[in-house]
């Protein structure tokens, strides 16, 4: 995604290549609803044409969202707030079309268990049991829930920062939960081992999306 959005800016710059600043990274195959992008533009387009030209040369499951002005020290990464990432699960019979978009499950999940042990996740840990190696593994999860309609199930995850796999590990292992082979017991016992929690059992990327990055526009001038 990064290479597709610098690849249309350059050809509509006067400088040459443009770089693209991101919130944060996601793994292949991950969804965003609404990451957010800095980058500095050197073209004559005003813009509501720049964001209509962009939209134009982006491939069909890329779209570009309201453009804004900010200080040149703006940084997505530094000024989030937070984030939010969703993992949708269909619980139900197979479903070509669901299925895109998230992990199919046949047999029935706990959904009361899963959250249980959600809570165990919430607080400021060392998250090295469910994520790739990190210099600094220490995060804090604001919200972990699950939730159920009907037969689709949504992973709440709500973040000051991520390690890289964190959430697709934590969908894992409440997955199961849910099924009854882990509890939330174990869950606490992963997260304090620090070794890859049940294996470093992670769930398709194709389920998560990375939802919400609110960001803080104020005092971001480079001093």
């Amino acid at each position: 995604m990064q290479g597709e959005l610098e690849r249309a800016l350059t050809r509509l710059s006067a400088d040459g290549r443009v770089r693209v600043d991101g919130a944060g990274r996601t793994d292949a195959g991950v969804h965003a609803r609404e990451q957010v992008i800095a980058f500095t533009y050197t073209g004559r387009l005003g813009r509501a044409d720049l964001g209509r030209a962009l939209n134009a040369l982006l491939p069909a499951d890329i779209g570009l969202g309201p453009l804004r002005n900010v200080d040149r020290g703006f940084r997505p990464r530094y000024q989030a707030k937070w984030r939010e990432y969703r993992y949708f699960i269909w619980n139900g019979p197979h479903s070509p079309l669901r299925e895109r978009t998230a992990l199919g499950v046949r047999e029935p999940l706990d959904v009361a268990a899963m959250a249980a042990a959600a809570e165990v996740l919430v607080g400021r840990h060392d998250f090295t049991a469910f994520g790739g190696k990190d210099r600094q593994p220490v995060r804090t999860l604001h919200r972990v829930r699950v939730l159920r309609r009907g037969r689709q199930l949504t992973i709440e995850v709500v973040g000051d920062a991520f390690l890289r796999q964190m959430v697709r590990r934590i969908v894992a292992a409440l997955v199961r939960v849910g099924h009854g082979t882990a509890t939330a017991a174990d869950v606490a016992a992963a997260l304090e081992s620090k070794r890859p929690a049940f294996a470093g059992d992670t769930a398709p990327a194709h389920g998560l999306v990375l939802w919400r990055v609110p960001m803080t526009y104020e005092d971001t001038r480079e001093r």
